[in-house]
């Protein structure tokens, strides 16, 4: 019986080798065989399992497997609110969403390797959101994941016992564990552990930004690229303990017991959470100018801080980063109606009151071929926060900076809204439908030139191109910034005064928050 065992188990590795060796598609990984697929030109491999997950715990190494696991399609997202749409195991998982997809040309290459990190804030979203096949082709490996969100990956029950330490930010701790996953395995396509990036917009930019807070990251990635991602994370230590005890009292489970919450389906868990914000820390509102609540809490180990406008941990002051925002962001776009300036300006004086006038001043200054419109739609949330922060880290950090501003406008609503240039950095227009129905020869061109300046601050640390102006390093005096648009173009500072004044008086929350809480 023994014999007949092993002649099975050598009969099977040789079966799994020949394939290996006749299939290009197949790579062998730490944990089992994976077999891609060609994805519009690239090797694409969707799906791959990157850790094994126990509800508040810090993430595991996934279980072995000894056949050729097909990644030819997305793995299941991780569990969030889909408002009442049901979604079947394939498609949003607990227990088997922390999965990852690879986009690669070559697997016997050295190339620099790019993590993307998605957006939805810290509550929801998929990696499915952002294919990396074409970005892929600019010389680089692709790497997206999905990992714990809201309540499952930032819930603090640390002050019920040691056995919970962790589990406010266990979410990031996934994030961790695939950085770990490259470290283990991206050779085996093709590409370089030593040269890795991570790359994130909105939510996924904050996650960049935290990631350069976390001893456990460092030495896991190379340089950075924060996109859109400046939203103020005020989580405190404190704040995210009475939040954890908020959400037992709301399941009637006491800390002796606290176990049981590992029980309580989803749906409850969710909803308990929503309840517990209000009745302690408070329910952020849409367009909030920060973020609190189930998200990273600095806990002096796992965080050593939030990140961005006091900078980011000691730890990360050899990483260059890429940091930049869009025109209108978030902002409610006018475009849809005449305006004088007269009416906008009457408009304005309800956010900036006695610096109605020096607010278009600074923006006639800043932007002189302005549309009325555009004083009411532009960016009120991220620019001014992204400027303090490059202010900060260009001062006080090794690595250099560098800034941009993507300012081209979809013929759909005549805004740079955020998340536009996503299909331009990943190069994938063609999959733009709602933003760009037909891309025009100029379209197509900046999203060439953008994946390529992508590209090339993974390979390098410096982003620039032939194709370009020369681009220097952000300092506080040069205010350097690359315009992304058809024709794009270097500016020094052209907005400064301006996000002064919006700074002024569209952070007041923020700044009663910090008075509050001790925070200035």
């Amino acid at each position: 019986m023994k014999r007949l065992f092993f002649m099975l188990s050598m009969a099977l590795t040789f079966s799994v080798t020949m394939a290996q060796g006749e299939d290009p598609m197949i790579v062998r990984t730490e944990s089992g065989m994976v077999k891609g697929f060609n994805h519009e030109g690239t090797m694409g491999f969707l799906g791959i399992p990157y850790a094994k997950v126990e509800r508040f715990m810090p993430p595991m190494p996934v279980d072995k497997w000894d056949t050729i696991r097909v990644c030819d399609h997305w793995g299941p997202q991780v569990m969030q609110n889909t408002w009442g749409k049901k979604l079947g195991e394939d498609e949003m998982s607990e227990k088997n969403s922390c999965v990852l997809n690879v986009w690669t040309t070559d697997t016997k290459a050295c190339k620099p390797v790019m993590l993307w990190l998605h957006g939805g804030g810290f509550d929801s979203g998929t990696s499915a959101w952002n294919p990396g096949m074409c970005l892929a082709k600019k010389d680089v490996v692709v790497v997206s994941i999905n990992h714990r969100l809201n309540i499952l990956g930032f819930l603090d029950l640390s002050a019920c016992g040691e056995k919970y330490r962790f589990s406010g930010n266990v979410g990031m701790l996934d994030v961790v564990q695939a950085l770990q996953w490259i470290q283990e395995n991206i050779r085996q396509f093709g590409g370089d552990p030593s040269n890795v990036t991570i790359f994130g917009e909105s939510g996924g930019g904050g996650k960049v930004g935290t990631l350069l807070c976390m001893p456990s990251a460092r030495g896991h990635f190379h340089k950075a690229i924060i996109m859109s991602g400046t939203i103020l994370n005020v989580n405190t230590k404190a704040m995210t303990e009475e939040l954890g005890k908020a959400v037992l009292k709301e399941l009637n489970i006491d800390a002796e017991h606290v176990d049981r919450i590992k029980d309580v389906p989803y749906e409850d868990l969710y909803a308990a959470g929503q309840r517990a914000m209000a009745a302690s820390i408070g329910t952020r509102k849409p367009g909030t100018p920060m973020m609190w609540g189930f998200g990273p809490t600095p806990d002096g180990e796992v965080l050593l801080q939030q990140p961005f406008q006091n900078g980011f941990a000691e730890i990360s002051t050899d990483v260059p980063i890429l940091i930049g925002t869009t025109f209108n962001e978030l902002q409610r776009l006018r475009y849809d109606r005449k305006m004088t300036l007269q009416e906008a300006r009457k408009e304005l004086v309800a956010t900036f009151g006695n610096e109605t006038d020096d607010y278009v001043k600074a923006f006639a200054k800043a932007y002189p071929d302005y549309i009325p419109q555009d004083l009411l739609s532009i960016d009120w949330l991220f620019r001014p926060k992204t400027i303090i922060t490059a202010d900060e880290i260009a001062e006080s950090r090794e690595a250099k900076t560098y800034m941009y501003m993507f300012t081209w406008r979809s013929p759909v609503n005549n805004g740079s809204i955020h998340g536009h240039e996503l299909k331009f950095c990943f190069n994938t227009l063609h999959h733009a439908e709602n933003e760009l129905p037909s891309p025009t020869e100029e379209d197509l061109h900046l999203a060439d030139i953008m994946s390529s300046v992508w590209a090339q601050f993974a390979k390098t640390g410096n982003p620039n191109i032939d194709e370009l102006p020369y681009w220097r390093s952000y300092t506080k005096d040069n205010g350097e910034i690359m315009v992304f648009n058809h024709q794009c173009m270097i500016r020094n500072n052209p907005d400064r005064e301006l996000e002064t004044i919006i700074d002024r008086h569209c952070f007041q929350q923020l700044d009663e928050f910090r008075k509050q809480h001790g925070q200035e």
